[in-house]
């Protein structure tokens, strides 16, 4: 650790536990009385620092150095060395000599010291643009900050004997010997507080499993579930990990009592134990979860279990558990930012010193899904001369900085509690949100310290759930749950929904990938939602298991096994496997895994692309599989399995988790439409569709959708009473540029009867832009017969006059109404949807599309045809297992069509393909299992030219 400024530069290390402990504590002090991002560091951290070891390094200024040795001496003592560090620059033998006399008056030890930057010269380059990002200079203003040449790398010893007297290499040797702290000597304790007086850990979890179980089963435990609690609890007390669970029910029992939702998801989640805790609503008896998964005693690390809240809610759960525990015993994982390609551009370009504009216009253009087309060739094409030198040097640095760290952040939610200040184990500053507390290292290196971590993550569609909830119990009256949706059988009509693809809004099956799979697997139970939620995913669709397994399920391959262990394991799937746990189980029953020896197959697995560490197993897993007589071409086709699971392995716990969900919002969407999407939209941002999307689903599922409306609107989408039904009334939230609590404080204030006069409106309390905005999304509309009429008069002073304070809109002086066209650019601008029309028909019926088929006929269309169509583009997909194909969804006044754009296509015509907000597509329509309907794309049109001014903005490469 360094502590510098202009006249002192320090060097601390930990020779054991306890100095590891002081300098947690410093640089804790020091992070939290500062910003993000900034040090505050006080001399009374270093006087009160007993056990580091200090290397000084001197500056320049004698009159300086001879302050600071005396002040060192006094606190440091035996403890402190002269650091001397040689980088062949200008004068260093006369640092050299200044050094070597304050060791003589002062009888401080001098050590060589590298001032090490980087591990080998080729990196120089690099360094020097690091130093500007960091500065953020370009690297021609930040030549001081930089290092004059390439000394600042770790060099071969005999170069270092060639430049530091033998003694004071020696006295580094000896520095490093004194340095024996290991992190394994770190000893975390689990809080204890939860645990009531007079009881133990042990006692008080089986008291509550107890009352959880009859919760749970109220018809009684059966022999089976009885044996599997008293299995996880006996693993349970013997790895001490009680407070691991108390703590997650603890939470969790808050979120109940505040009527927050939340789900638990994660091998352990999915535990009877967990369930009886009410952790999870995955009843366990309808899946199988690898118990050594659950918890492993060779693998010596606590469980693992995520807990999903809603995401408008989570702050409420963060903040209990820093009320509860204490900001210094709590505090929140970080994750490493890594440098990708667009960050690595705009960083590197910007300390090259080329204009931002350039930047912007490269990170766009530049078609960063086609891993076949070289991104320098395209930098070329775009402007960028790459056998320029200053074209060389950005093309390689950029190369090079992708992987490197860019920043630290916030993990998603992984907290982080102990019995005793945090700062003795690991340091901790302030994050940039307020009350929150941020550990420096990233989640991974917390599990290897076996910290007790528990993921408090943020859900969306849980959320839109609860609110659906309440929109029901408020307009029929009807309180529901989801342990009360889930505990009814599986419906028929709802599972029918899910198998035509009626899935836009519903959680995990509403992509195209999945809606495309849906009618293929055609699920009719819970299991079979989690067999979809799973097997479209890389990690089955990369090891060829998504066909063998749809063959299987429909007959068209038989169900074999090579024994009868396998069988166990994969029955449920056809013989294929489609989960990690099944692959885990594989190598336990066909390998002779050990549980520990599995769960490190799983890590291997989760890493494999990153680390190499999967290709330790093979010799293993095929020698265990050939010696209990199976074949060989079993062996190594399941090798070839686990590396097409790579880091996309799904696990059947998680999958289980969403299922729930999945079903639960289809039931949901099926049984009380108008509440399901109006939870929606007040839900949003969140999932994979935009508004404007799920207002076109609803109003095809004939729900009525009203305006918005200055006397009928809340900031909120609200359900009325129309004609006998409920119609969906669009809020002020979708209106560009208008804030929320201006909105709900105009929403207090106005009158019971609305509002009727130009001067009441101007006299709301909102801004004039405000009202402006308003009158553009047409929100004036029940006191306006037009918007143009409303903008005109809210540029009229004359209206405040006392005179024509009455003045209504329907008196006022009408400019001319607003074309459809014009009527529709407003819509877009201000709300990115309209109700009235789309962009399509309006094109159409003006004549300038041409011929091409609505996307409601495509049905009525043969399989192999020529076919046209024109949409707005409303999402680019490109998955990286498509191996370059791109997924486009194009939306007309009818509904989808799905365009399938092949890699050499999409080069050819690359303009229209990345560029086009309005396509026209000439293809050939496919029609595959289940009546799904593709077209394969031959030409690309794009029509955006017609509607320049038109706001849309598909969803990219998500």
């Amino acid at each position: 650790m360094f502590y510098y400024n202009a006249e002192l530069q320090l060097i601390l290390l930990c020779p054991n536990h306890n100095a590891y402990a002081e300098l947690c504590r410093i640089i804790t002090n020091a992070r939290r009385r500062a910003d993000k991002g900034e040090y505050k560091l006080d001399l009374w951290d270093l006087r009160t620092t007993k056990h580091c070891l200090a290397i000084w390094i001197p500056s320049g200024n004698p009159e300086q150095n001879e302050y600071w040795a005396t002040w060192l001496t006094n606190h440091y003592d035996a403890r402190l060395w002269i650091g001397y560090q040689r980088h062949l620059l200008a004068e260093e033998h006369i640092h050299q000599a200044h050094c070597e006399h304050l060791s003589s008056r002062f009888n401080i030890p001098i050590t060589a010291c590298g001032g090490v930057l980087m591990h080998e010269i080729e990196r120089y380059d690099l360094l020097c643009v690091i130093n500007s990002i960091r500065k953020v200079k370009n690297i021609e203003h930040s030549v001081q900050d930089i290092p004059q040449n390439a000394e600042r790398s770790l060099r071969p010893v005999q170069n270092l004997s060639r430049l530091y007297p033998a003694l004071w290499l020696a006295e580094s040797v000896s520095i490093a010997n004194l340095c024996t702290f290991d992190l394994s000597e770190l000893s975390y304790q689990y809080p204890a507080e939860l645990v009531p007086e007079g009881s133990t850990p042990t006692l008080y979890l089986r008291k509550l499993v107890k009352q959880g179980m009859s919760l749970r089963f109220p018809e009684g435990v059966n022999f089976a579930i009885k044996r599997i609690i008293a299995k996880e609890l006996k693993l349970i007390e013997e790895l001490k990990y009680e407070f691991f669970f108390l703590t997650i029910s603890d939470i969790v029992q808050y979120a109940k009592s505040q009527h927050i939702l939340y789900q638990g998801r994660g091998s352990a989640a999915n535990s009877v134990v967990c369930y009886c805790l009410e952790i999870t609503a995955v009843d366990p008896r309808q899946i199988s979860v690898l118990f050594e998964r659950f918890i492993s005693k060779e693998r010596n690390e606590p469980p693992d279990i995520d807990v999903d809240f809603e995401h408008e809610r989570r702050e409420e759960i963060i903040q209990y558990i820093y009320k509860k525990y204490g900001r210094e015993r709590t505090a929140i994982a970080a994750t490493v930012i890594s440098y990708r390609q667009k960050s690595a551009i705009r960083d590197v370009g910007k300390a090259l010193g080329i204009h931002e504009s350039q930047l912007d216009f490269f990170i766009k253009n530049i078609n960063r899904r086609d891993k076949g087309l070289n991104w320098q060739a395209q930098i070329s094409e775009l402007g960028l001369d790459p056998s320029s030198g200053k074209g060389k040097h950005f093309i390689k640095l950029v190369n090079e900085i992708k992987g490197f760290p860019r920043h630290l952040s916030q993990h998603v939610g992984g907290f982080v509690i102990s019995a005793t200040p945090l700062y003795q184990l690991v340091p901790i500053e302030n994050a940039s949100m307020p009350d929150r507390s941020v550990i420096q290292w990233d989640k991974d290196d917390l599990e290897n310290l076996g910290l007790l971590k528990v993921d408090v993550l943020a859900l969306g569609m849980l959320t839109a759930i609860r609110k659906s909830f309440d929109l029901i119990e408020k307009h029929q009256g009807k309180t529901i749950s989801i342990a009360d949706i889930t505990r009814l059988p599986s419906d028929p009509d709802v599972y029918a929904m899910i198998q035509r693809a009626d899935t836009v809004g519903v959680f995990q099956i509403e992509s195209r990938a999945q809606m495309t799979m849906l009618p293929r697997l055609r699920p009719k139970c819970f299991y079979d939602l989690v067999i979809q939620i799973a097997i479209v995913r890389p990690g089955p669709i990369q090891g060829d298991m998504v066909h063998p397994f749809l063959r299987r399920r429909d007959g068209l391959e038989p169900v074999d096994y090579p024994s009868k262990e396998v069988e166990s394991v994969l029955s449920r799937t056809m013989g294929v496997p489609i989960f990690q746990e099944q692959v885990i189980k594989i190598a336990m029953v066909a390998a002779g895994f050990s549980g520990g020896e599995a769960d490190q197959l799983r890590r291997a697995m989760a890493s494999w692309k990153k680390t190499g560490e999967l290709i330790k197993f093979k010799h293993k897993l095929i020698k265990g599989m050939l010696a209990r007589g199976y074949k060989s071409q079993f062996a190594e086709q399941l090798y070839k399995q686990i590396c097409g699971f790579g880091e996309y392995g799904f696990p059947e716990s998680h999958s289980a988790s969403f299922s729930v969900l999945a079903y639960v919002s289809s039931w949901l969407k099926y049984y009380y439409p108008e509440s399901f999407y109006c939870g929606l939209l007040n839900s949003w941002p969140m999932g994979f569709y935009t508004p404007d999307q799920l207002i076109q689903d609803a109003k095809r599922h004939r729900i009525k959708v009203l305006p918005v409306c200055i006397n009928a609107s809340d900031y909120d989408h609200i359900l009325e009473q129309t004609k006998g039904n409920l119609a969906l009334r669009l809020g002020y939230r979708l209106i560009k540029g208008l804030s929320r609590k201006e909105m709900e404080s105009f929403v207090n204030l106005r009158p019971n009867k609305g509002f009727s006069a130009l001067a009441q409106l101007k006299e709301s309390g909102l801004t004039k832009t405000s009202l402006e905005t308003l009158a553009s999304a047409n929100a004036f509309s029940s006191i306006s017969d037009n918007r143009y009429t409303a903008k005109w008069l809210l540029m009229d002073s004359e209206s405040e006059l006392p005179l024509f304070k009455q003045l209504t809109m329907d008196n006022a002086f009408n400019p001319e109404r607003p074309s459809d066209l014009n009527a529709l650019l407003e819509d877009y601008r201000t709300t990115g949807l309209s109700l009235d029309s789309h962009p399509v028909r309006l094109l159409n019926h003006a004549r300038l599309l041409g011929h091409y088929t609505p996307a409601a006929q495509l049905d009525t269309i043969a399989h192999k045809s020529v076919v046209k169509v024109v949409g707005l583009v409303k999402g680019r997909q490109s998955p990286g297992t498509a191996s370059g194909v791109t997924f486009i969804t194009l939306e007309d006044d009818t509904g989808n069509s799905n365009v399938i754009v092949w890699q050499a296509t999409a080069r050819a015509q690359k303009q229209a393909y990345l560029k086009a907000q309005i396509l026209k597509v000439i293809g050939i329509l496919e029609r595959g299992d289940g009546g799904v309907t593709h077209i394969i794309a031959g030409r690309l049109e794009d029509l955006s030219h017609l509607v320049d001014e038109l706001a849309i903005h598909s969803r990219d490469f998500h």
